[in-house]
């Protein structure tokens, strides 16, 4: 005789699917003559029938990234999918370039270690874009002889 339709009957009472059913094999023939809801029930009772754990989708890997995202790690170039402005608009990033500039110039200025005319030409090739980085604003300025002595 098929246990089929205990399997199917057992699958409605455990609230599972059939592949998720486990009978014993050691008791097939008293499963066999279960024929009613009742039956099943009773078996399920005594753990001749049994029902699988499902298994899930593990989230240990997820969770070892996002602390390793916590600690400012995977966020290379290799992770970006958008470009460079998506992240830090044009603006922005000139706005912070420009400003750092701006801030030596005027402390050079306020300690005296530019002249006027100096900070003003600096500032507007500044303003122009000419210099990459503060850095290169320093190495302009020691090579033309902006620095007073």
């Amino acid at each position: 005789m098929n246990i089929r339709i205990q399997k199917r009957l057992a699958a409605q009472v455990l609230k599972c699917s059939e592949s998720n059913v486990w009978l014993d094999p050691g008791r097939l023939e008293e499963i066999k003559e279960a024929i009613t809801k009742a039956d099943i029930k009773s078996l399920v009772k005594d753990r001749a029938i049994i029902a699988k754990k499902t298994i899930g989708t593990s989230r240990y890997r997820i969770r070892k990234n996002q602390l390793q995202k916590s600690r400012g790690r995977r966020r290379g170039p290799g992770s970006r999918k958008s470009g460079m402005t998506a992240r830090i608009t044009k603006k922005t990033r000139w706005a912070n370039h420009i400003r750092t500039q701006r801030a030596l110039l005027q402390n050079l200025r306020d300690k005296d270690v530019i002249g006027r005319s100096g900070y003003r030409s600096l500032y507007m090739k500044s303003k122009g874009g000419f210099f990459r980085s503060k850095r290169h604003l320093k190495i302009y300025m020691e090579e033309n002889g902006f620095i007073k002595k």
